[in-house]
């Protein structure tokens, strides 16, 4: 099996050509849009030109918040992380960047991110805040793409998400949103969007493109579109064949910073209107 699966698709392929030329780059979007599998080949072109990848995903830094002491308090119900663990994970991401930035100053190193927003996973990201971290995310080597597939693409997506969830090719792969969650998100995000009923609505790429951008509107953003089913049937996108290294909280930060999420929302029905409004940035 290749590991660069995107040359199936010339657009797509020199999309992540020029991507691998930049400072840090977050692949921004619901769960079951492709962005792993963006990370994952955007991961393999930068290695193949030399880049040191470092990366940031949120379902592999977030079961190291719920994993330390606090966060066992909080554990995941339903296959939906608990609001005070996505809040934490908010508080630590931009410290986290700018530790890396700080660490790592020689222009080989790229970090690549996987920012879902949805329900404040990582939306944090997005806005403008008056830290260290605001300046390293409005430089012009920050790029945020947003994946849009097309309706073909997402239901291969999420098709491919209920064989994996019963068959994973990587044990990463457990900590996926289930297909559930997948289909919750996607309804949640259409009554933001001001599009939903009282019945299910099908998944409407305009619509999704339509609120991502708006929630990045503080960033330098792009779209991608994904129109082509790529052959992945055998491929992990948690299977890296260059070297990278993973952006985690120590469990003392995790420690940290569910002890300031805890401080800041003694009330958790603040915290979870908050939550509620994730997409107001």
């Amino acid at each position: 099996m290749p590991r660069v699966v995107v040359d199936a698709d010339r657009r797509l392929a020199e999309h992540i050509a020029a991507l691998a030329t930049r400072r840090m780059v977050f692949f921004a979007g619901l769960p079951g849009t492709g962005k792993s599998l963006l990370v994952h080949q955007l991961t393999h072109v930068a290695g193949d030109a030399g880049r040191q990848v470092h990366l940031l995903q949120w379902d592999v830094a977030r079961p190291a918040l719920e994993a330390c002491p606090a966060g066992r308090r909080y554990p995941v119900v339903d296959g939906v992380t608990h609001a005070v663990i996505r809040k934490a994970a908010g508080l630590w991401v931009r410290d986290a960047l700018v530790r890396w930035d700080a660490g790592h100053r020689d222009p080989r190193h790229l970090l690549i991110g996987e920012t879902p927003f949805v329900g404040n996973r990582f939306v944090e990201l997005a806005r403008p805040i008056e830290d260290p971290a605001e300046a390293l995310l409005s430089l012009p080597s920050c790029r945020f793409v947003v994946t849009v597939p097309s309706r073909q693409v997402r239901a291969f997506l999420e098709s491919q998400r209920e064989r994996r969830a019963a068959a994973p090719l990587h044990p990463r792969e457990r900590e996926d949103a289930p297909p559930h969650v997948l289909r919750d998100l996607w309804q949640n995000l259409a009554r933001i969007a001001g599009i939903a009923g009282d019945a299910a609505l099908p998944y409407d790429p305009a619509a999704y493109a339509g609120v991502y951008t708006r929630v990045l509107r503080h960033r330098n953003t792009e779209t991608v579109a994904l129109d082509v089913i790529l052959p992945t049937e055998r491929l992990s996108v948690y299977d890296f064949a260059t070297p990278v290294r993973d952006l985690l909280p120590t469990e003392a930060g995790a420690e940290r910073f569910i002890g300031e999420v805890e401080r800041r929302y003694p009330d958790p029905r603040v915290l979870d209107r908050e939550i509620d409004l994730w997409w107001r940035t």
